[in-house]
């Protein structure tokens, strides 16, 4: 069984305690996430509170979105968030995610880390000729990227 973990950091010129909200609330995530213009017709369903522990995201849409859901397992005030990511198409996977926000030079460096396993044999198939790391890196890189911008909008806002 393979194992892979995808991590990008940024340093955001925000406190982490301006960042961490745009993260611990799914509906934020519309403002920053990589994945919100993947496929416009795409549909969402909230669940649970709007932020912290059980709050949660379920998505469904075109073959490149996929669908699948997220829930909120950790919350550590403008520290720590750890994320239940589940795709249930193309095919299913679990991810653990996490984002870390530590204050650095100029700001706070927040980290999105991603672990998962190719399990099965289709998984296995993908990962040989996919790398996860190039495919969803760039993904998280513009994603950081995007949320550094909905920080900046928010201080003037």
């Amino acid at each position: 069984m393979s194992s892979y973990e995808v991590r990008r950091s940024a340093v955001i010129p925000a406190a982490p305690e301006e960042i961490f909200p745009l993260v611990n609330n799914f509906h934020e995530w519309t403002a920053w996430s990589p994945w919100e213009t993947v496929d416009p017709g795409m549909s969402r369903r909230y669940f649970g509170p709007d932020s912290g522990v059980g709050a949660g995201y379920e998505w469904s849409g075109n073959r490149k979105a996929g669908s699948g859901s997220m829930e909120i397992v950790e919350s550590v005030p403008s520290s720590r968030i750890n994320v239940r990511l589940e795709f249930t198409k193309p095919f299913k996977a679990l991810n653990p995610t996490s984002f870390t926000f530590t204050p650095a030079p100029g700001g706070t460096e927040v980290s999105w880390v991603m672990t998962g396993e190719n399990k099965g044999l289709p998984a296995k198939l993908f990962a040989l000729f996919v790398n996860m790391d190039k495919m969803v890196g760039s993904d998280f890189q513009r994603g950081l990227a995007s949320l550094a911008s909905a920080v900046a909008a928010k201080k003037k806002g």
